[in-house]
């Protein structure tokens, strides 16, 4: 089936973005500063990589007990995450660089978490960031019949525990990726038509993804096997204790932006059209957490400003803060929601809530 895109309406609070864009502008004009990364963020990829790369390089060369070969790869999961939050997110937004070939070595890191740049960029950027919540069309409210994201799903006699296991799905995240997503993904994109978007074959694109998890299992799993001097299934369990770290910190990171209480989960009419503005729409399924946690804010890459980035993701994250203050303050000008806990413990328990809310019952909250 070829993809179909839906329309937002354009005479629903379009003044809200025109105006929003204008001030964001002006404010990175009036400062004479790229919307780009600066030498913060050069700082930071240095950072992330070495997190994620001088424990490997430990790994496989000096480290001898357990509990050290543990420890790295547990510190591995962290870097392997931040990387990913913080690094390769941007880049494949294009907002690390203006220069495009920059953007995308940087975001081919990827390869080396175990995923694929383009099938990233078609789930995240064309359908997460244009679709934001619209069930059928962002994946990331589809994630399969073991949960229920969306009030427009199914609800099956399993979801009414789905707060209490969703966790353990998350850890899970990047090990399904690496294992059978990738591919699933390419073949659906595929009939759907995506591909064209990437400028890429179908041919090309699935055998680059077969390459690059050979190179990737061979790297972090069978050279840990060969040169470790563990025993090799521990290295197996070391393998997994990375990955499950990693997923479940980019579970607890992405989900309580979206899945939570004030979501309005819009829905198309059968023409594919939605009687929401883009912008606006962005704002109603879309919320903050913890901005005023810095360092929290510097490892997650500043997606605890969520708003701030599907409004503007093809600016880097280091300047979310900053322009936060004027996409609240035109919000509440133009009276629309600016949704912003003040803990990611208090956006966790809403996100539960909300699970739980889907689980029990065939509306959400927002809705109801």
């Amino acid at each position: 089936m070829r993809f179909k895109s839906i329309q937002f309406a354009k005479d629903h609070n379009e003044e809200f973005y025109k105006v929003l864009k204008s001030r964001v502008n002006q404010y990175f004009k009036t400062n004479a500063i790229s919307r780009h990364a600066n030498a913060n963020m050069v700082v930071k990829t240095v950072v992330m990589c070495l997190m994620y790369f001088v424990p490997f390089t430990l790994l496989l060369t000096v480290a001898e007990s357990y509990l050290f070969v543990t420890l790295l790869w547990v510190i591995m999961g962290f870097g392997m995450a931040g990387l990913g939050l913080s690094v390769m997110h941007d880049a494949n937004h294009g907002a690390y660089s203006k220069n495009d070939r920059v953007n995308k070595r940087i975001g081919q890191i990827l390869f080396f978490l175990g995923g694929s740049d383009v099938n990233w960029r078609i789930q995240h950027n064309i359908l997460h960031h244009t679709y934001t919540n619209v069930n059928g069309f962002d994946e990331d409210i589809n994630p399969g019949p073991v949960m229920r994201f969306s009030p427009h799903e199914k609800r099956r006699y399993l979801h009414r525990f789905q707060h209490i296991y969703a966790w353990f799905f998350y850890g899970l995240m990047t090990l399904v990726w690496f294992i059978s997503k990738d591919y699933k993904q390419a073949a659906r994109y595929e009939k759907m038509g995506l591909f064209a978007t990437q400028k890429i074959t179908y041919r090309k694109h699935i055998s680059t993804i077969i390459i690059a998890k050979i190179v990737y299992g061979f790297l972090f799993i069978a050279l840990p096997i060969m040169l470790s001097p563990v025993a090799w299934w521990y290295s197996i369990i070391g393998f997994i204790i990375m990955q499950y770290i990693a997923g479940l910190i980019l579970g607890c990171i992405f989900q309580p932006a979206h899945v939570v209480p004030t979501s309005d989960y819009p829905m198309p009419d059968d023409s594919g059209n939605i009687d929401a503005d883009w912008a606006v729409n962005q704002l109603y399924n879309t919320a903050n957490y913890a901005p005023k946690s810095k360092l929290f804010s510097w490892y997650v890459g500043g997606l605890n400003f969520q708003v701030e980035h599907h409004l503007f993701p093809n600016i880097c994250h280091v300047h979310y803060k900053k322009i936060s203050e004027i996409v609240k303050k035109t919000a509440e000008e133009f009276q629309l929601p600016y949704n912003s806990y003040k803990t990611f413990y208090k956006a966790l328990a809403e996100h539960t809530k909300m699970l739980k809310a889907l689980g029990q019952n065939d509306w959400a909250p927002a809705l109801h």
